[in-house]
């Protein structure tokens, strides 16, 4: 299927790609996996969608099928490897042109992906503020739901108010639990109460952290630089689970007897399946939830990842996402024509 982008957001995590903090850049790359477009060809055999139709792409755009993982909807956890939208090898060959090369993703003005890779939008959405969803979204959302949040009746911790962070307070408070965001100080309290935090706790306040503990089932931990793990395992019950979400390459230590004793969990996860990702996009219209957003033209690209990779990147939890079609209008910022 061939999809005519509208919009493309910009994720923290193109950044961290195009800089190689993550050693496995193959440059040159195009970044780009919050792509939403309307379709403009299908296949002889597509039956899912139609000419006209709006969708989104998220972070992957292939995987084997056939494994445990795949055939249970977690394509993100395909035992051969998925295919990231960006800079991945064609390895599974469902992702058109040549195999030696890799995959190009959103900041561009089309893209071809299986049928089975891409998530129907509703009509109804704001268009300009849906693509995060599928990367912010589905990020904050898949944890929520494999650690049994989505009926509500939970206490769930959020570490990180910035992009992630206000995402996760927003959908974890719509499904009916009580959130408490975490940070190191006091200056996104406001932000986060505004977003549906019922309470705030400074992780660096020794009392801050004495009057909360043992009150969340789960925290979800956005942070993707180097932290003290310990200072958050305090605020979670018995049995509870801290879920790593944040993309950092270093190690983590962790004090294990708390966490034999209280039978605590250090966990992760990534993204979410297909499946999954729709019932986020679905979740996220059903509630009218929708990242905060700023739309910008290409030409501001490299402005929107300053903002991102600055000092206290992202600190107001804005996601940027790039209006494709005005873009391509802008002939000043198109190469000229001979």
């Amino acid at each position: 299927m061939k999809l005519e982008l509208l919009y493309s957001g910009i994720c923290h995590s193109d950044c961290h790609m195009g800089l190689n903090h993550w050693n496995n850049a193959n440059y040159p790359f195009v970044p780009g996996h919050e792509l939403l477009g309307t379709v403009t060809e299908v296949g002889d055999q597509v039956t899912k969608f139609k000419v006209g139709d709006t969708v989104g792409v998220g972070c992957f755009v292939d995987s084997c099928g056939e494994c445990e993982s795949c055939k249970a909807g977690m394509e993100q956890y395909c035992y051969k490897g998925m295919t990231g939208t960006y800079n991945a090898p064609k390895v599974h060959g469902r992702v058109g042109g040549n195999q030696d090369l890799r995959t190009f993703g959103g900041y561009t003005g089309s893209n071809v992906v299986h049928e089975d890779y891409i998530i129907k939008v509703p009509e109804a959405m704001d268009k300009a503020k849906t693509a995060p969803i599928l990367c912010a979204g589905i990020t904050m959302y898949s944890p929520l739901a494999h650690w049994d949040c989505l009926k509500g009746g939970k206490t769930v911790g959020i570490v990180g108010i910035g992009g992630l962070g206000t995402m996760g307070i927003k959908l974890a408070k719509a499904m009916g639990n009580k959130v408490v965001a975490i940070s190191t100080s006091t200056k996104k309290e406001a932000m986060a109460k505004a977003k549906g935090a019922e309470v705030f706790v400074v992780s660096k306040d020794e009392e801050s952290v004495k009057a909360n503990v043992a009150t969340c089932d789960v925290i979800l931990n956005t942070v993707s630089a180097d932290h003290d793990l310990n200072s958050y395992l305090p605020l979670l019950k018995k049995q509870g689970t801290l879920v790593q979400l944040g993309g950092v390459t270093s190690p983590h230590n962790v004090m294990n007897f708390p966490l034999m004793l209280n039978r605590w969990s250090v966990a992760g996860s990534l993204i979410g399946g297909v499946k999954e990702c729709q019932e986020c996009v679905d979740f996220c219209h059903e509630h009218a939830i929708y990242p905060d957003c700023e739309t910008i033209e290409a030409c501001k690209i490299d402005w929107a990842w300053d903002q991102l990779i600055g000092d206290g990147g992202n600190a107001d939890g804005i996601r940027y996402v790039i209006d494709v079609k005005k873009s391509l209008a802008d002939e000043s910022f198109l190469p000229a024509k001979e």
